[in-house]
């Protein structure tokens, strides 16, 4: 081909045209990164991407989440990152969840305020209720959303009339600030005195027994009893001492209230001069208490049994102990004056049950007139469920605050009100980020970097001299 100036004129213009197209083809593939969005996880379990329960529960909610994150500002700890990494893949699915983050260093008033234990905790707040989580994994996220999402309000009723603690109370010994906490969580509470009332409201979502002063009268405890026998769930927190004419509950319950009060040397390591304080580090692996991390403190606390049946009945209830003592506490029946130490014979030796939960299959109510029992029968048994515990001061507006207390009330509500069902999202592992190779195939390839690949770059080097050398 003969090159002259018209055929460099016309190479010139090509390479303009290409120029032009290409740059706007670059344009058009910027604006189309910017106006859609396509992303592909490519990881063997998709572990960068969240699974189809939590997507699920994500179209079910209407209103804008606010997410709150306490974090230290920190280059070398990668708490905010990970943090974000992991909301990025709600808001993928719902665009009104809003995350914002707060230092503690600077803002120390605020992180107290919101009760705030770990760096790194998250506050989620939909519709004026909230949820902290401290282990930051989609599990525990999507878990707090779920409860949030709770329709309507469970009604928790404390018993009134016989010096029980007041719901509502602001003294020491009542349980005010915990109520303020449940309502903030859709639980809401009252008081019911059944002398009032002779009766129990069928929407009961549990009834609490909180440390009575009076006995209970005959008519009050076969309401009580027959609310149990209909499938109620119940939640008694006693103290040591008189049962207040409860003893046919307690049977009824299968449990036994050991006499005396526990007493923990270890609470004498932490500063805790009051030998009727007990210490709980270890927990079973029951829902109330699974994952449980935090230390809870206990004072004048009894210790429970439970006397298992002979022969099992269809509606037999099924025991677990949630909250033990250590091996060297025991439950001191003297007087808890001058120097105490272990009488055998007389007191009852440790590790001591301080906490149980029961649980059985919810008694069948009769068909009513005009139903089809068959269908009745179809329908999938519920539970009932029952927490017993030898103290309810670790509640109370003095010793919520210590240690896991808090947190511990909300895992027990939550069982009793059935609101444990959580979704189980299985863990993501990652075996697409190891190479298993076998000791040959090792050896080979090393020797291959060391020796065969220098050879070939040698090789060519030689060959492509060779070839210019020959023109």
């Amino acid at each position: 081909m003969e090159v002259n100036r018209k055929t460099r004129m016309q190479f010139r213009i090509q390479n303009l045209v290409f120029l032009v197209l290409f740059l706007t083809v670059i344009g058009l593939l910027a604006w189309l990164s910017q106006r859609y969005n396509f992303e592909s996880d490519w990881t063997a379990s998709g572990r960068n991407t969240l699974s189809q329960a939590s997507i699920t529960l994500l179209q079910r909610i209407p209103a804008p989440v606010t997410i709150t994150a306490f974090a230290r500002e920190s280059n070398l700890i990668p708490t905010r990152r990970n943090i974000e990494d992991l909301i990025q893949r709600y808001q993928k699915h719902k665009a009104d969840i809003k995350l914002t983050f707060i230092n503690p260093d600077t803002e120390p008033d605020k992180t107290r305020e919101m009760g705030i234990t770990v760096d790194g905790e998250l506050v989620i707040s939909y519709q004026g209720r909230s949820e902290h989580v401290t282990i930051l994994k989609e599990e525990t996220v999507t878990n707090a959303l779920q409860r949030l999402l709770r329709s309507g309000e469970k009604k928790v009723l404390f018993l009134s009339g016989h010096g029980e603690r007041d719901p509502e109370g602001q003294a020491n010994h009542d349980y005010g600030l915990l109520s303020q906490h449940l309502a903030a969580k859709g639980i809401k509470t009252a008081t019911l005195n059944l002398n009032d009332q002779p009766s129990i409201p069928e929407d009961t979502a549990v009834l609490v027994i909180a440390g009575p002063r009076l006995d209970y009268l005959d008519g009050e405890v076969e309401l009580i009893r027959n609310y149990l026998k209909h499938g109620g769930n119940l939640l008694w927190l006693h103290e040591p001492g008189k049962l207040y004419n409860l003893e046919k509950l307690a049977e009824d319950l299968q449990i036994r209230f050991l006499p005396g009060v526990i007493v923990d040397p270890t609470t004498q390591m932490l500063g805790i001069s009051d030998p009727s304080f007990a210490l709980v580090t270890r927990y079973g692996n029951h829902p109330i208490t699974r994952d449980f991390s935090f230390m809870t403190l206990f004072p004048r606390a009894s210790g429970i049994t439970f006397d298992k049946k002979a022969k099992e009945t269809p509606h037999a209830w099924q025991a677990e102990p949630i909250l033990q003592t250590v091996e060297r506490s025991w439950s001191e029946t003297g007087p808890l004056q001058g120097l105490i130490e272990f009488q055998q014979g007389a007191d009852v030796p440790g590790p001591l049950t301080l906490g149980m939960a029961l649980s059985r299959d919810k008694p069948v109510a009769e068909p009513e007139a005009g139903k089809d029992s068959t269908q009745e029968e179809e329908q999938p048994a519920k539970t009932q469920r029952v927490v017993i515990l030898g103290d309810g001061d670790f509640l109370t507006n003095a010793y919520l605050g210590n240690q896991g207390n808090q947190d511990l009330g909300f895992n027990i509500f939550n069982w009793l009100s059935h609101d444990d069902n959580f979704i189980a999202i299985p863990v993501t592992t990652a075996p697409d980020t190891e190479l298993h190779l076998s000791e040959t195939t090792w050896s080979v390839l090393g020797l291959f970097y060391l020796f065969g690949m220098p050879l070939l770059l040698l090789a060519s080097g030689v060959t492509i001299w060779l070839k210019r050398r020959k023109r």
